[in-house]
């Protein structure tokens, strides 16, 4: 049966430097069971206990998996619509296999755009610092939409 868990985390590289947090917000609040965080997380604390703390290394395949060199193209600008904005560090979506998968454009050297359709932590040791600051049982309202709501109920 899934659980609504409320954490609090900081997530840092493998030298220490702080990536993302969620220090001075809310929670974050997930629903186990539906892939809302990456497995190596979620495994680590569905079943912690409200106040406890813990520190999750999260091998690259257990987060956002490896890097994948055949998804670094270069393509021909010639590609994109005219006029299209071409700025690096820009994203879009494009379909590989039949899935959507979002594409950083690396740098444009004249009419070739480098793109990168890796996550930007895919092949990176994940080190998060976890405090469980909630754990229920998800309401029927939540398990018919498939996701926690926070306070005040959803806003979708």
């Amino acid at each position: 049966m899934p659980q609504i868990l409320g954490f609090h985390y900081t997530l840092k590289d493998k030298a220490g430097v702080v990536i993302d947090s969620s220090s001075g917000k809310d929670p974050m609040l997930i629903m186990t069971e539906r892939g809302m965080i990456i497995p190596g997380l979620e495994s680590e604390i569905k079943n912690m206990l409200i106040g406890s703390q813990k520190t999750v290394i999260v091998a690259p395949k257990d987060g956002y998996g490896e890097v994948e060199e055949n998804l670094r193209l270069k393509v021909n600008k010639a590609q994109f619509p005219e006029g299209t904005e071409l700025p690096q560090g820009g994203q879009f979506q494009s379909e590989v296999g039949g899935q959507p998968r979002v594409f950083t454009i690396v740098k444009v050297e004249g009419d070739d755009v480098y793109v990168d359709g890796n996550h930007m932590l895919a092949g990176h040791e994940l080190h998060f610092d976890v405090e469980i600051t909630e754990r229920r049982e998800p309401t029927p309202e939540e398990l018919e939409h498939g996701h926690a709501h926070g306070p005040g109920g959803h806003h979708h």
